[in-house]
């Protein structure tokens, strides 16, 4: 599963199976086209409208947390606005939306009902949290792979990140939100000297 993931930095992956589904693209290199795009919330680094332009087709279908529907709308046919707790399919995809949210800080407020996401593609599960800490809701969340923040400041640091794979349990456990706008590589690699063999830095 994981040699099917592209880490595209900070907290954009595209998962390349049987359909091309991109998370959160943000400053991208690459126009390869999307069949899904999900986006967790509504912030620049998260929704960024240039970005899906360079990746979204008409038929492309964008997931997204309702605040972001209405920029999102003119660009492609079909979007599909969520709150956490639902879920959509579209095709042979299925989606879980899942909350997403700061605990001790004042950016990601829980009651503005922004996501993570479960995606089960090709026999396999991936977990994008969003812009979240360690909250009690990721206890219940079943995945074969999981992108977790490590950068601290606006999520959870690579401590907490760590201590959230232990909640998930995930196969592979993969650091995001570094290197960009805040976090470090080495706030990365300190989430896998923690979290052992199943960490993967991308």
């Amino acid at each position: 599963m994981v040699k099917n993931i592209d880490f595209l930095g900070h907290a954009t992956f595209r998962i390349n199976g049987s359909k091309t589904i991109y998370f959160d693209p943000y400053q991208l290199q690459s126009d390869k086209p999307a069949d899904v795009i999900c986006i967790t919330h509504s912030h620049f680094d998260h929704l960024s409208l240039d970005d899906v332009k360079k990746i979204a087709r008409r038929d492309t279908v964008i997931v997204c947390s309702k605040d972001c529907v209405e920029q999102l709308t003119p660009i492609v046919d079909q979007v599909i606005g969520m709150d956490p707790f639902q879920n959509a399919e579209v095709g042979e995809i299925s989606i879980e939306s899942v909350p997403a949210y700061n605990i001790d800080k004042e950016f990601h407020p829980k009651e503005n009902n922004w996501n993570g996401y479960v995606v089960a593609m090709d026999d396999s599960k991936v977990y994008h949290p969003g812009d979240t800490d360690k909250i009690p809701e990721m206890k219940a969340v079943q995945t074969d792979v999981a992108f977790l923040p490590v950068g601290g400041t606006y999520t959870m640091d690579y401590k907490e990140a760590a201590e959230a794979v232990e909640l998930i349990n995930p196969r592979y456990a993969i650091p995001m939100h570094y290197g960009s706008i805040v976090g470090t590589d080495s706030d990365a690699q300190k989430f896998v000297d923690l979290v052992g063999s199943r960490a993967v830095i991308m």
